[in-house]
């Protein structure tokens, strides 16, 4: 009677187990939640949409707000759906953070508004700022020729792109090929340094992109600078000695834009 006993209550246990297990698993799947976002598909927690009351996705998860469904059963929203990846992300880790180069900070914001997220879109905007502050900062160019073998022309800019230019009108010409900017000129993504190439190698030669003039001098540089910088907006700071003649025969000039 008691081993009877005893393995009745065993099967009563298990039951009971089995069915607590169960009902684990349909709580956990009740907890996800399927969005159709602008075609997109994300699955994620109820807890994570309803993390900030009040916001439109805690709205449509607790029925304050109706939301139409897809031909799936889903949430189908309306929206931008690469752009709600960072949303939920947002949602996901408290605070806001973008892949480097994000350039959408606006459309962001009114997604982020949209959404109802005051605190992602005071985010936003104070990001864009920041970064509308940092696109008007001044921009100094230099170029100096010191007359030395081992130094040549220096061309220095604080902005990488005015370098990438330089380098874009130039190419390496060796024995009939063309083989880009040389590198072993290219000090950083802010300074080129030209040094005395013409006379280090026979046969090699520099020559402007274009118009295939040869470059034979560093003067002939320096002026290809000069005028880049000119037409990309770049202000002479320089006070010219006439004496000199030639602009290109100033040791340093100074930029400003």
């Amino acid at each position: 009677m008691e081993r009877k006993a005893t393995r009745k209550e065993n099967e009563c246990e298990e039951q009971n187990s089995n069915s607590e297990g169960s009902e684990q698993d349909k709580d956990y799947k009740t907890s996800l939640i399927t969005l159709n976002v602008g075609g997109y598909l994300y699955i994620t927690q109820k807890q994570t949409l309803t993390k900030y009351p009040d916001s439109f996705l805690e709205g449509i998860i607790n029925g304050r707000i109706m939301c139409p469904f897809d031909a799936d059963g889903h949430y189908f929203i309306d929206r931008d759906g690469l752009l709600f990846r960072h949303i939920l992300n947002f949602l996901r880790n408290g605070e806001l953070l973008l892949p480097e180069g994000f350039r959408e900070n606006q459309l962001l914001a009114h997604e982020a508004e949209f959404f109802q997220l005051k605190v992602l879109s005071d985010a936003v905007k104070s990001r864009w700022e920041k970064e509308q502050l940092a696109s008007r900062e001044t921009t100094f160019l230099e170029i100096t020729d010191s007359h030395d073998r081992s130094q040549g022309l220096r061309i220095f800019c604080n902005a990488p792109e005015f370098i990438a230019k330089i380098k874009s009108r130039i190419v390496l010409v060796s024995k009939s090929r063309l083989d880009g900017f040389p590198e072993e000129f290219s000090v950083s993504s802010n300074i080129i340094q030209f040094k005395y190439f013409i006379k280090s190698e026979n046969g090699t030669r520099l020559v402007l992109k274009e118009d295939n003039t040869f470059v034979c001098t560093l003067e002939t540089l320096k002026f290809e600078a000069i005028m880049m910088a000119l037409k990309c907006g770049f202000r002479l700071l320089t006070s010219l000695d006439c004496s000199k003649g030639s602009i290109v025969h100033s040791d340093a000039l100074h930029f400003i834009k």
